[in-house]
């Protein structure tokens, strides 16, 4: 389907890819790994017609098409409604049904026969097309993604980047090209709908790559893993933790390979030197010259996988209760975010709050720092010393500062070898340390931030997000170091391989309450789909009478039941309007055919009579569609109420 070949791709003179090759055959699931900064979202742009090129070629079929999900769509704004927006990846449906609007309008003065048989073969067409189900796939993706279905009429405009990103990223999947690429498609999404997104990418029917640094995404979405690394491309034939344990046994190979071949290059140097001014050996010397100029070098192993050893100082212990919320409240305006909750944090506590965006976590964080008003109390722990990490204080640091300079100023009294050592566990090396804030990524200020936040000697940390912007290696280096951390944290994150890593207790929001579970994600969720068996094969009660009664529906059934009769009665109203434009149509012909005038007229007589029948034909036709309609709503009408 898309073939690269020997692809360069030169930034400044820097290789960012050389001779690089790779093909994306029908169906396939690529992750495209590696770190920040080795060229996979310049890749993506490379394959897209975005940029060309140095040298080698991208080669596609002629019935590829491509859709790119890329983080320049945060800019895109529109006033149009986000369903409209959505719907625009039906371009060729709404063409049609604009078209049959004008033609049925044209119908009212012309009743020739070609205006009739265009009709019919723009209905056809439309109806091939599914034209009638086109707003209810939409609705259903932009809800699947977390749209409320009050939200859908809202204007594009009116929502942040974030919600805008989830937009075009329906609209996308709504199109379905052939080739489908996402450059880190879950850093807006939340977790219901990372989950309902890797459920989508698993059906799909077309090729997907997608660039994430969400390792437990990668690994439900995909069935092979390309990384990019030393300006190539390297294949591995599985998801992220199948690549994580191949990586490891190529690496020892290539290891291997390297040290002999480095020791076969140490012994010809040793018989070159040897025998250069020996007439005798002369051919022998050139011949292993020669020999050393034409091999293909083995590179040495260069180990991304960092370990790190933090040495977190308290200049106190907190008390065992950290913090206790006592019947909580709090609600803006008519938005209700908790209502008379009550919790407990306790000296050791390693706390992930996870959960839908819309349910609170960011203002239950906000609630538990004591920095939003609430009804209710909250009471802190003795000798509680908290820092709060979210993604404002990226902004919040000094840009004129260097790295070292505003690790300095969190108030650990570290020496400077002590903040280099820390600095060296968050990737930055050498002189990198003395790099001006003004110039990082919002990847390297995160670990700057994260930095300045782990050593400030707080013995409370809470957490928003800490994972955005890191790095498959920058994650993995948060989690252990929140591994060695003695003292108590809370994190809100959407990252399930972060939250696995680090927390031994799950909290959520259900109902405007905190609810806890004791113990970790993986244990959280295996009692969770119990939980969901459980409800589902629960004997329904028993009704002293004697009439069947109806089966009893869940909630979510009953909530899914409502959206759909809500899109089928919004489907039924547009075959009952084409109806009613038709009826008028066969009523105009019927009054034409009543004169006896137009029997003079043999050829005219015989055009109006095949209209008429044509008219009739399909009215037939879309009255069987308003029945089926008429039926599926009956059905869903009885099971809502």
């Amino acid at each position: 389907m898309l073939s690269i070949s020997n692809l360069s791709y030169f930034i400044g003179g820097r290789p960012l890819y050389e001779n690089a090759n790779l093909h994306i055959k029908p169906k396939d699931k690529i992750g495209l790994v590696g770190q920040n900064g080795t060229g996979k979202s310049t890749l993506l742009k490379i394959i897209n017609g975005d940029f060309q090129p140095s040298s080698g070629e991208v080669q596609k079929a002629k019935d590829c098409t491509i859709g790119f999900l890329n983080q320049d769509l945060l800019s895109y704004q529109s006033d149009e409604s986000i369903l409209n927006v959505a719907l625009a990846a039906f371009k060729e449906t709404l063409k049609l049904q604009d078209e049959i609007e004008e033609v049925l309008i044209k119908m009212e003065t012309d009743h020739s026969e070609e205006i009739i048989n265009r009709l019919a073969h723009l209905q056809d067409r439309f109806e091939s097309h599914e034209g009638y189900t086109i707003k209810a796939k939409a609705e259903e993706v932009l809800e699947g993604i977390g749209f409320k279905t009050s939200d859908l009429d809202k204007p594009l405009r009116t929502f942040s980047g974030g919600w805008r990103m989830r937009v075009m990223l329906a609209k996308l999947l709504l199109e379905k090209p052939s080739l489908l690429m996402l450059d880190e498609p879950t850093n807006h999404l939340d977790l219901p709908s990372i989950q309902w997104v890797e459920n989508y990418l698993r059906t799909y029917e077309g090729a997907v790559v997608v660039v994430s640094h969400d390792q437990t995404f990668l690994d439900n979405c995909i069935s092979s893993t390309v990384e990019v690394a030393s300006q190539t491309l390297t294949l591995y034939p599985g998801n992220y933790s199948f690549y994580k344990e191949e990586k490891v046994e190529r690496m020892e190979i290539q290891q291997n390979a390297y040290e002999n071949q480095q020791q076969m290059i140490k012994n010809t140097e040793k018989f070159i030197e040897r025998f250069r001014a020996k007439a005798t050996k002369s051919n022998q010397v050139q011949s292993r010259i020669k020999a050393l100029d034409r091999l293909d070098k083995v590179h040495e192993v260069v180990n991304d996988e960092v370990s790190v050893n933090f040495k977190f100082k308290f200049s106190q212990k907190s008390g065992r209760d950290v913090v206790i919320l006592d019947h909580v409240s709090k609600a803006y305006g008519d938005l209700v975010i908790l209502k008379n909750t009550t919790a407990r944090i306790e000296r050791g506590d390693k706390i992930a709050l996870i959960g839908a965006n819309g349910k609170g976590k960011s203002t239950l964080l906000r609630v538990i720092d004591g920095s939003e008003k609430i009804g209710g109390t909250r009471q802190e722990g003795h000798n509680v010393i908290k820092a709060f990490f979210a993604q404002h204080q990226l902004e919040a640091l000094d840009l004129s500062n260097e790295i070292i300079q505003e690790l300095a100023q969190a108030g650990s009294k570290k020496s400077e070898m002590e903040l280099r050592g820390v600095l060296g566990c968050f990737l930055f090396s050498n002189e990198e340390v003395f790099k001006k804030i003004k110039v990082l990524s919002g990847g390297e200020k995160s670990r700057v931030a994260l930095a300045k936040t782990l050593i400030s000697e707080a013995n409370f940390l809470l957490l928003d997000e800490p994972t955005n912007h890191l790095d498959f290696q920058s994650v993995n280096i948060l989690i252990q170091a929140l591994q060695q951390y003695e003292g108590t944290f809370l994190t809100v994150s959407h990252d399930r391989h972060f939250i696995r890593g680090v927390a031994n207790k799950i909290w959520y929001i259900e109902n405007h309450e905190i609810k806890e579970y004791l113990g970790t994600y993986d244990e959280y969720e295996f009692w969770k789909s119990q939980q969901a068996e459980v409800k589902a094969s629960s004997p329904s009660p028993k009704v002293e009478k004697k009439i069947q009664q109806p089966t009893p529906r869940s909630q979510p059934e009953v909530l899914q039941a409502k959206r759909d009769l809500k899109k089928l009665e919004e489907d039924l109203k547009f075959v009952e309007d084409e109806i009613g434009k038709l009826e008028s149509q066969k009523l105009v012909l019927e009054k034409k055919m009543a004169d006896p005038d137009l029997y003079s007229n043999e050829s005219e007589a015989q055009r109006t009579q095949e209209n008429y029948q044509k008219i009739q034909g399909y009215l037939e036709k879309i009255n069987s569609k308003w029945e089926t309609l008429v039926d599926q709503i009956s059905a869903l009408q009885e099971m809502v109420s």
